[in-house]
């Protein structure tokens, strides 16, 4: 499924894709200021799209020939609705190609793939200070849910909590 428009393309990525990928993730961390927290590398994004196996998926937008645009996802699963659902961990179009409906064009392919594959729900978080991005999910339709909060282990803590006795 590709979705071109005349100034874009939307398509899923492809192994020659992962250093554009990597590239635009370190932007992205850049954009939120939290550069400090890319621990990863291009060899593991390699392996985790298209290893033995995968973890994720992605797509990416394209202006000339040139991935100026990336979101990741993989499935997740929602026991209310008994069905699987795609989550989105990361969009992320460069500033200078932004206001051209290529984040919009990329949720749309998003919410065309969760149908097709008869997902119960497509989500992700956002952060509370990026207002623009909230605003923008908002007007696409999106619901931010007000009583939630990610909760997350990680290094250390995950290291710990994977060795504790049950009590």
């Amino acid at each position: 499924m590709n979705q071109v428009s005349q100034q874009f393309k939307i398509r899923s990525a492809t192994p020659t894709d992962v250093g554009a990928i990597f590239s635009l993730i370190k932007a992205l961390a850049e954009y939120e200021q939290l550069t400090h927290q890319v621990t990863g590398s291009e060899e593991k994004l390699q392996q985790h799209l298209f290893g033995n196996r995968l973890c994720a998926e992605a797509i990416v937008a394209e202006v000339e020939n040139k991935v100026i645009g990336f979101a990741l996802f993989f499935p997740n699963y929602s026991t209310f609705l008994t069905k699987p659902g795609i989550y989105l961990e990361d969009l992320f179009v460069l500033p200078e190609y932004r206001r051209r409906g290529i984040g919009k064009a990329m949720l749309i392919y998003l919410g065309k793939l969760a149908i097709e594959r008869d997902a119960g729900r497509l989500e992700w978080n956002v952060l509370d200070w990026n207002e623009s991005a909230i605003s923008f999910y908002q007007m696409m339709g999106a619901k931010v849910l007000p009583d939630w909060r990610t909760c997350r282990v990680t290094g250390d803590a995950l290291s710990k909590l994977a060795i504790m006795n049950d009590l």
